[in-house]
């Protein structure tokens, strides 16, 4: 049985939804967020070649020495094609996605609360975006670069293009992640979960755990590369404190009485 999901809504909005009902609307947010992935596949699959050559490939291409990328596997570039276009299909269509992930959230929300949708996932979306761009532009290259320089020059750096596409990849979707700070802090601020005075008496713990997280994410050693993550990372704390402040004063006893005290 195919239940509109407006009607879905127009219950949630009168009521609490029964367990079904939570059930039917998850599977529409389902149904839509795989169209929006198939339909940002077929996007990365008609400039494959371009991504591939262009954007993926290019890291490699331009470090001293260039690193020599091999396949060995009989269908392995099939795999990382298909994986790609994957990939790819949901980073494009990272906006539907997060707007699927808020509408169905939205009927646990207070009316007040709702109107924010649309503007976190516009910011959400720009942030993922940026995270993935800086990795990118700025982390992977300097990586990629020690990589290429460390160690003897009598042996050849032969990279299985399986582990390295595995390896930028993972680096832009953990920057991706990662630059959701901002974004987090301001919902968790609005439901009175957080607030700018924690976030300012455990600022040196914070400092300590983001070191901690840079250490882990960056995909290699060198403390350049560590620093590189550590330093934004530590920018978008300080962001996150103001946008949190701001977020509470903007609606002063908007939400719970604890979030007026």
């Amino acid at each position: 049985m195919i239940t509109d999901p407006d009607r879905t809504q127009e219950t949630a909005e009168e009521g609490e939804m029964t367990f079904l009902e939570h059930l039917e609307e998850l599977r529409w947010r389902i149904i839509k967020s795989v169209v929006g992935v198939i339909a940002g596949g077929i996007v990365v699959a008609v400039f494959i070649n371009t991504i591939v050559d262009h954007v993926l490939l290019l890291p490699a291409t331009r470090t001293n020495p260039p690193l020599h990328l091999q396949n060995i596997k009989p269908f392995g570039q099939f795999t990382l094609y298909m994986e790609i276009i994957l990939i790819g299909g949901a980073v494009i269509s990272i906006p539907n996605l997060f707007y699927q992930i808020w509408k169905f959230i939205e009927p646990g929300l207070k009316p007040s609360e709702r109107k924010y949708i649309k503007s976190i996932v516009i910011f959400s979306s720009i942030c993922f975006i940026s995270g993935i761009v800086f990795a990118y532009l700025v982390i992977l290259p300097t990586a990629l670069e020690f990589l290429a320089g460390f160690g003897s020059s009598i042996i050849d750096n032969n990279i299985a293009i399986d582990e390295y596409f595995s390896f930028i990849i993972s680096t832009m979707l953990a920057a991706g992640v990662v630059f959701e700070l901002p974004m987090v802090s301001f919902f968790l601020s609005k439901l009175g979960i957080l607030k700018p005075e924690f976030m300012r008496k455990y600022r040196k713990h914070a400092v300590v755990i983001i070191l901690l997280v840079a250490a882990i994410l960056t995909p290699s050693p060198d403390i350049t590369s560590q620093l590189l993550l550590g330093i934004p990372l530590l920018i978008l704390y300080e962001i996150s404190i103001l946008i949190c402040k701001f977020s509470q004063k903007k609606d002063p006893g908007e939400f719970t009485e604890e979030q007026t005290a």
